[in-house]
């Protein structure tokens, strides 16, 4: 299959749900922005500065709610107009759109003829099957106005599934959920890593744990924060979100919230820590792999995403109970007890490499998009 029209070179657009810090969908979109050096990137929205010079140096297009006033405090609270803003840009100049869809994105309209591939990092789990951890509150006006919001949400994401001819899922997790609430089938692709900036040092971890995410509900830091008060280990998190505040008042002289940091002293944690904590379920996990690319083991929910990369004992600790502090706690414990091998954990994260995605993306794009010239 191709777009309509000419061979040569297709136009392409890329597609990003909103441009707002470097978390891992950003590291994705760097890596195919840089595929196309002269695509547009069209984004709800973008706040200058927050992401990398490789995307930022991309002609940016935003909606009509980048000009909301407090956009950058309240961007949140426009979810209702999210499918309204993404379905106003204008894609018929375009012969292949890709998209990079964790809420919206994959709703964009390429022209007839044209050709879509969404890069799904998840279906958006606030409408679907994380709406209670989202929104705890389930009585009110306001819960019942969430609801009706949330279900005309899941509508349109359902309907406006259709647009994609192609859909690129990031694990075996995510594929899953895409077949369950589209009905599509979809290619997995592992997010790129990496793997050449993260390598492990010689020496033994020192005695903290870590744990990399944004403070979001579902990523569960609190059970975290639990599990290593009642051992008494050192937890530090890097990261920030709609949590923080929250997760400030509850935590103890052992740990430590460090926000968003450079990657060099990412990197410098993830050779020096005891192990790397996932209580949240994750669609993959990026964090994940570029710890076990450092040396650095895996304690996770065995759970969603993080089966793809983690063996149990041969990368980390799986454990089964995803609301249990105490289930964590027991599996950090049990990591202390084997020697991993930083070698093997590296040898692991190099199957996650960029060269690798950009080369199955590369297969992807060509197999479908025959009698282009590409790349």
């Amino acid at each position: 299959m191709k777009p309509d029209g000419p061979h040569g070179s297709p136009r392409v657009a890329l597609v990003h749900d909103w441009l707002t810090g470097m978390r891992g969908g950003e590291k994705v979109l760097e890596l195919v922005a840089g595929l196309f050096p002269e695509a547009p990137i069209f984004t709800l929205f973008h706040f200058p500065g927050t992401v990398s010079r490789n995307i930022e140096d991309h002609p940016i297009i935003t909606s009509f709610l980048q000009d909301y006033p407090g956009v950058s405090r309240n961007y949140r609270r426009l979810l209702p107009l999210f499918p309204a803003a993404i379905e106003d840009f204008d894609f018929t100049s375009y012969d292949l759109i890709i998209s990079s869809s964790h809420c919206v994105a994959k709703g964009a309209r390429p022209r007839p003829g044209a050709f879509h591939l969404c890069y799904c990092h998840t279906p958006m789990r606030y409408a679907w099957d994380q709406e209670h951890a989202y929104f705890p509150r389930r009585t009110g006006l306001v819960a019942r106005l969430r609801s009706l919001v949330l279900a005309r949400l899941r509508n349109w994401d359902v309907t406006s599934a259709d647009r994609v001819d192609l859909y690129a899922a990031n694990s075996n997790f995510v594929a899953s959920r895409i077949e369950r609430y589209y009905g599509r089938e979809s290619e997995i692709l592992h997010p790129p890593v990496d793997t050449e900036f993260y390598q492990p040092i010689e020496g033994p971890a020192e005695d903290f744990c870590l744990m990399v995410s944004a403070l979001s509900p579902y990523k569960r830091v609190d059970l975290a924060i639990e599990a290593c008060e009642t051992l008494g280990v050192e937890l530090r998190i890097v990261g920030d979100g709609p949590e923080r505040e929250k997760l400030e008042k509850r935590t103890g002289a052992t740990t430590r919230l460090l926000g968003w940091i450079e990657k060099e002293t990412l990197r410098d944690l993830y050779q020096k820590a005891r192990c790397l904590l996932q209580p949240g379920i994750e669609d993959f996990g990026i964090s994940s792999v570029e710890a076990i690319a450092c040396g650095c083991p895996v304690v996770a929910v065995g759970h969603g995403g993080v089966v793809d990369i983690i063996e149990d004992g041969e990368h980390g600790i799986l454990y089964p109970d995803a609301d249990q502090a105490d289930a964590l706690a027991a599996a950090i414990d049990k990591s202390a007890t084997i020697g991993f091998n930083k070698m093997n954990l590296k040898r692991r994260a190099e199957g996650f490499s960029a060269a690798r995605f950009e080369d199955k993306l590369r297969k992807l794009l060509s197999r479908r998009l025959t009698g282009w010239s590409l790349f």
